[in-house]
């Protein structure tokens, strides 16, 4: 009897020095390559942003991002397939204030809860608007397209990189300042509405400066002005759209990593702290101001607080524009 308490005790000991060993000898987050939803397509502001970030996490991690373009409906499919993906980490998607603060008020039916099925990590960048034609437009400045608008509504075509975006809002919300009338054209990224732009087939485009920049820079596109409240470095001959008679006027779009909402704290804590010690790399924040963004960090409470206080700011906007889509 003596024997099988001490065969008993010895197993149950034994039991308890592997576990403890497979305990410590469990492998630490991140084990596999994290998947990097970008809702919208390849070559956009967004898209341009999540690379450089993820690019400068991993080469000072070794941690390996795949990125994957999901576009389609304002951002919501990407951010959608990122909500009701396993929550383990593995899987985060680059929010911006579109999908995550505009669209729960422009959409009857969203298929996500940004306060409810994701988690803030950490907030990355904000870029202002620039609205641009193309350099053979007869639309010299912007005071040239909103002359021409209030001689023919609805005859100028404005473009975006979607319904639901804040390229369309800020859009919406010009015109509303303006008092004027343009023909909403929302398309489902950057890429094929600067093609069309060049092409012809519209008149006008509002996008984020980092989708656009390039293109302005290498004299494809001419920039009317931008939606900051000060002329931005990259662009010092691009008046404001304030200082054009419209005082106060300010829309600018944030970037910002989220989660399923059921991902672990101590995972969505340690991604947070990868995203600011990147953010705070000299070389990643000039290559964001090339780009024409500003490069913002923080606690995902302060992120999960900025897209509850711009919900209702945007709200108020799409409210008073009467914009509403299915």
């Amino acid at each position: 009897m003596k024997a099988i308490s001490r065969r008993c005790i010895f197993m149950l000991a034994a039991g308890l020095v592997l576990a403890s060993a497979t305990t410590q000898a469990a492998p630490q987050y991140p084990t596999k390559p994290i998947r990097v939803i970008v809702p919208f397509p390849a070559g956009g502001g967004t898209d341009i942003i999540a690379r450089e970030v993820t690019n400068t996490v991993a080469k000072s991690t070794g941690w390996v991002f795949v990125v994957e373009n999901k576009p389609g409906s304002g951002g919501n499919l990407g951010v959608d397939a990122a909500a009701k993906a396993p929550a383990d980490g593995y899987t985060i998607v680059m929010g911006q204030t579109s999908n995550l603060a505009i669209n729960p008020s422009l959409y009857e039916r969203l298929p996500y809860d940004p306060l409810k099925d994701l988690a803030p990590i950490s907030l990355v960048a904000s870029a202002p608007l620039v609205l641009v034609t193309h350099v053979t437009s007869p639309y010299k400045t912007m005071k040239d397209a909103i002359q021409a608008a209030k001689a023919k509504p609805g005859a100028i075509n404005f473009a975006s990189p979607g319904n639901g975006t804040v390229a369309h809002l800020g859009g919406e919300l010009l015109q509303g300042t303006a008092k004027v009338k343009f023909t909403h054209v929302p398309y489902k990224g950057a890429a094929q509405a600067v093609n069309d732009l060049m092409g012809g087939q519209v008149d006008l485009y509002m996008a984020s400066v980092p989708t656009l920049l390039g293109h302005i820079k290498n004299n494809r596109l001419r920039p009317l002005a931008v939606t900051s409240p000060k002329r931005l470095p990259d662009l010092p001959q691009v008046p404001t759209v304030a200082e054009l008679g419209y005082p106060g006027f300010d829309t600018a779009t944030w970037f910002g990593f989220v989660a399923p909402a059921a991902t672990p704290k101590d995972i969505v804590v340690r991604l947070n702290t990868e995203f600011n010690k990147a953010l705070k790399s000299p070389e990643l924040a000039k290559k964001l101001n090339e780009q024409g963004a500003s490069v913002l960090a923080g606690t995902p409470e302060a992120f999960s607080a900025l897209i509850k206080q711009d919900i209702g700011r945007w709200a108020s906007v799409i409210k008073t524009s009467g914009t509403k889509l299915d």
